[in-house]
């Protein structure tokens, strides 16, 4: 099942106090989605025109808050869920996280947390600044020297490299350049704006402290995301203009802008991969939703997000309610194709059979990562209690059913016997002639009841 909302709302809520908090409205629309899902979501500099960015992506002028002052609008992450453009079956979840270094704010370990949970929560990641990629832009994007410290890959510390873990599960990166006014030269020939990006990163050579202070955030980009993109932005229209944003239509802003959104959002439509966790698990909304409740309640609780962890209690989570949906399934299926009583057991088997079958692939279409089949190996004895429940209602039910019918035909043999119409001459004969007649009764009334059931 795919969601198309009309407007975002907040998924991780931000607190005065900096305490996150999932917001319940977020999770039940994320249970509704059934599909896999591609996140993509935006981070960077407050009031850089990272909402502008995620509503072109969505489709739309308004939706996610634009402001025209230094005062940054969004707060927290907000989620905006859509039917994927171009990968049917998929749904497109866009994340805007409110504006990092918000001097009202003033807490950087704040703005880490916020960072972290976006690429913890996306499979595209777009970093949004202004001017040049410069030493200074990239100083700014300190977050990323940091995500070891905010994020685990493995529950328990060993002595293998976790770098090449964080490259497989983090999402790819994308740099938006916004209001950028160079030439994209380099030594005097055009250059693309990738390559004008891995020219920023390139490193210097030495292991002086200057050396490495300059290095850290460069390395840590290209280790982490080698997956790059990189896309620059003329500015969209005069400073007049730019204060209502939300209200222009794309003839109204500069051709070069329109275009370069243009590409943007393509980019990101054709190449943003589904989400998936540790294992390659493809994840759904409802997973998404699951996901961000453990990596806020592991921060709220002074945990770092651990990805092994979250796997671990996301299978539980995932194959306890496979075996609730099928066991319901089970007992739905039971009870639409079962009439009590049954005339064999062998047609009650068949039935459970059928049950039995149609159970397990509800099962299977749910659960992951149940190893050792453990979660399944609960869902049989479920099924087999309910069906052992079930074979005692259909005795006790068949119990039933003969008494009534032996009581009503022998009814009136009772009612002679207790007025004494056998007693009179010759009553023994019409005694045994009567038992016999109730007999034949009961034995066609039985084949009559069930063919009726079978009707």
């Amino acid at each position: 099942m795919s969601v198309s909302m009309i407007e975002p709302v907040c998924l991780i809520e931000n607190g005065e106090d900096g305490k996150l908090r999932v917001d319940p409205q977020a999770l039940e629309i994320l249970r509704q989605i059934e599909q896999p899902v591609v996140v993509v979501a935006i981070v960077g500099l407050y009031r850089t025109g990272k909402s502008y960015l995620m509503n072109k992506l969505a489709g739309k002028r308004m939706g996610f808050a634009l402001g025209a002052t230094i005062q940054s609008k969004t707060k927290g992450i907000w989620m905006w869920a859509l039917p994927h453009p171009i990968k049917e079956g998929h749904t497109l979840v866009l994340l805007d996280t409110e504006g990092l270094g918000d001097v009202e704010k003033g807490d950087e370990k704040n703005d880490t947390w916020i960072f972290s949970l976006a690429v913890l929560l996306s499979s595209t990641l777009v970093y949004n600044s202004i001017g040049t990629i410069d030493n200074d832009a990239l100083q700014r994007l300190h977050y990323v020297t940091e995500l070891t410290e905010y994020i685990k890959v493995k529950s328990q510390a060993g002595d293998e490299d976790e770098s090449v873990e964080y490259i497989r599960f983090f999402p790819s990166f994308v740099w938006a350049v916004r209001d950028f006014t160079l030439l994209l030269e380099y030594e005097g020939k055009a250059i693309s704006s990738d390559q004008y990006l891995e020219n920023a990163l390139k490193l210097k050579a030495g292991h002086g402290k200057k050396a490495m202070e300059y290095n850290m955030p460069r390395s840590c980009l290209r280790n982490y995301f080698p997956e790059r993109k990189c896309f620059v932005f003329d500015r969209p229209a005069n400073k007049e203009k730019m204060q209502r944003m939300d209200q222009l239509m794309d003839d109204d802003l500069e051709p070069s802008f329109v275009e370069q959104a243009r590409n943007f959002c393509d980019y990101i439509f054709n190449h943003t991969k589904t989400k998936t966790i540790k294992g390659g698990f493809n994840v759904t909304g409802r997973r998404l939703g699951n996901l961000a409740e453990m990596y806020v309640d592991a921060i709220c609780s002074g945990q770092i997000p651990c990805l092994d962890n979250a796997v671990v209690a996301l299978a539980r989570i995932e194959n306890t309610n496979a075996v609730a949906q099928a066991v319901t399934s089970y007992k739905e299926f039971m009870a639409k194709f079962v009439s009590y009583p049954t005339e064999t057991q062998e047609e009650l088997s068949e039935i459970h059979g059928e049950a039995e079958k149609s159970a397990v692939k509800v099962f299977m279409d749910s659960c992951f990562k149940d190893e050792d089949q453990k979660h399944q190996l609960e869902l049989m004895k479920l099924l087999q209690t309910e069906y052992k429940a079930i074979c005692d209602r259909n005795v006790a039910e068949s119990k039933k059913a003969c008494e009534s019918i032996i009581k009503d035909i022998f009814k009136p043999l009772e009612e002679n016997i207790r007025d004494g119409h056998y007693m009179a001459p010759g009553g023994y004969q019409q005694y045994q002639k009567d038992i016999k007649t109730s007999s034949l009764d009961t034995d066609q009334q039985m084949a009559k009841e069930y063919r009726m059931r079978k009707l």
